[in-house]
């Protein structure tokens, strides 16, 4: 095969169909493939050999809906892809760090975790984990009269995960900011090597446990085609309920917090209280707050009665219209706006470049939608508008937010009121042998990418997690260049990225 496999989201085929290039040749298709106005969705390392690493990517094309694989044997160095291919910057520092392969060229190779490397002996910095391997305190440093440093963190104010933030500034204004993360970091992906087994699922509903059921259903939806299972329909929209309650409750508690970082006081004690009132609908669903438990392989484990059914839309109605009363307060004040707009602002030039998903994607004018542009589960049964801005500033990433919501509660509602008939599971069986599958799901978030391979006995080879935080932490560095220092906040919970779902 001359060109990458092509596949459709939550397919599996047999690990041996994925073509293996040289490194010459896996570089020069990627990139190709991203300046044709694809993107990278997933690049990572597994072990291949004694002494090799074999190298996957997952592609997408940016309208087409399709995804495409393919994969490369390395040693200890290969070409970088960065210099021609900014989205690859980050995952190449991740192979780096966890699989001791250098990426030759690369022009700011640094952990993004400061874990030991994955394969003994080797390390992209020197053997053994040696000195000349960068720390947590090694930061790239701008110089010159009146340039000072702002560190922020890795210990916050409230209740917060911790991150670190260094700031190089003149004066108020910000040339460049370099954020070091890892200080959540557990080990969860070389935890799910060998299973499934009984506890995969509890790593999958807390590997970022606001999104919960975002990364539940990538596993599960994974787990299914792995093993040839067939969801019931009433499976599938029940998913996709717990999914859009995921999402409402997030975007109004960010919508409130983005209130309160300007100041706006109404908006913000509006939307703390109806953002519980909104978890509690999921525990109206499923038992638990955060929607643990609802999704398993083959289907869910709770039903929606018809009497909780009416209940949850009554409740449903009530928080629209206090949503209505609640977030136009906020955009409808000059003071707030005054801080909004044009603060943190990326070109979608840059969004497209670097590979931005989810709400900061589409606030620069990217159409993309995992739910729309590679439907999967209860999306298949519904017509979704994808929710864009256009200014790619603070604004735009609040207002895109606002819009999902009203969206996510018009599709929460029909899918109570269309809810089909049928069983709420089926067996789902065992993975197949020698078989390799990706599944994605749109999270609150955006883009969720779950991808593994299985060994002849069924068990997973490997598993790789990419949460939308991962592509997204360095659209924030480059949206606080030539902004006020002060501005971070602001910017930064119009992000509001995940801490673990990066660190993993």
């Amino acid at each position: 095969m001359n060109s990458p496999l092509p596949l459709y989201n939550g397919q599996a085929v047999a690990a041996g169909e994925v073509p293996v290039f040289d490194p010459a040749r896996f570089r020069d298709l990627v990139v190709r493939a991203v300046s044709d106005g694809g993107r990278i969705v997933s690049f990572f390392g597994a072990p291949s050999g004694v002494d090799t690493v074999r190298l996957y990517a997952v592609l997408a094309g940016n309208l087409s809906g399709g995804l495409a694989i393919l994969a490369t044997d390395v040693t200890d160095r290969y070409p970088a892809l960065t210099p021609d291919c900014e989205q690859a910057h980050w995952f190449e520092r991740e192979i780096a760090e966890q699989w001791g392969v250098r990426p030759e060229g690369h022009p700011w190779l640094k952990p993004i975790r400061f874990h030991h490397s994955y394969r003994p002996g080797h390390d992209a910095w020197g053997r053994g984990n040696g000195p000349l391997r960068p720390s947590v305190t090694d930061f790239f440093r701008v110089e010159g009269e009146e340039v000072h440093e702002v560190a922020v963190g890795p210990v916050h104010a409230g209740v917060i995960e911790p991150g670190h933030f260094r700031f190089q500034c003149h004066g108020e204004n910000v040339m460049h900011l370099e954020i070091s993360l890892g200080y959540q970091h557990r080990g969860v992906e070389p935890a799910l090597r060998g299973g499934p087994d009984s506890r995969t699922i509890h790593l999958m509903e807390t590997l970022a446990g606001d999104s919960t059921i975002g990364h539940a259903t990538a596993y599960c939806d994974l787990m299914e085609s792995l093993a040839g299972a067939q969801v019931p329909a009433r499976a599938q929209m029940l998913r996709g309920i717990g999914a859009e309650l995921e999402r409402v409750a997030n975007h109004v508690g960010d919508l409130g917090a983005l209130a309160g970082d300007v100041g706006f006081l109404p908006t913000q004690n509006y939307c703390g209280r109806i953002r519980g009132d909104v978890l509690n609908l999921t525990a109206l669903l499923c038992g638990n707050r955060f929607g643990r438990g609802i999704v398993v392989p083959g289907g869910v484990a709770w039903d929606l009665e018809p009497g909780r059914a009416r209940e949850l839309l009554d409740r449903l109605t009530t928080i629209e219209t206090d949503l209505a009363v609640a977030v136009p307060l906020m955009f409808d004040a000059p003071s707030v706006m005054a801080r909004l707009e044009g603060a943190g602002t990326l070109s979608l030039e840059t969004a497209e470049r670097i590979g931005l998903v989810g709400g900061p994607a589409r606030a620069c004018g990217l159409v993309r939608d995992v739910r729309t542009q590679m439907p999967y589960d209860a999306y298949r049964f519904a017509t979704l508008p994808v929710s864009t801005y256009h200014t790619g500033d603070c604004f735009a990433r609040a207002y895109v937010r606002w819009l999902e919501t009203q969206r996510s509660i018009d599709l929460t509602r029909q899918l109570i009121e269309e809810l089909a008939d049928g069983p709420l599971s089926r067996p789902c069986g065992a993975p197949g042998p020698e078989k390799i599958a990706v599944a994605l799901t749109e999270g609150w978030r955006g883009e969720i990418c779950h991808v593994a391979a299985t060994d002849g006995d069924g068990r997973f080879r490997f598993y790789k997690v990419v949460d939308p935080s991962f592509h997204n932490w360095f659209g924030l560095a480059l949206a606080l260049r030539d902004q006020q220092v002060s501005d971070f906040p602001l910017c930064n919970k119009s992000f509001n990225l995940s801490y673990c779902g990066h660190d993993l």
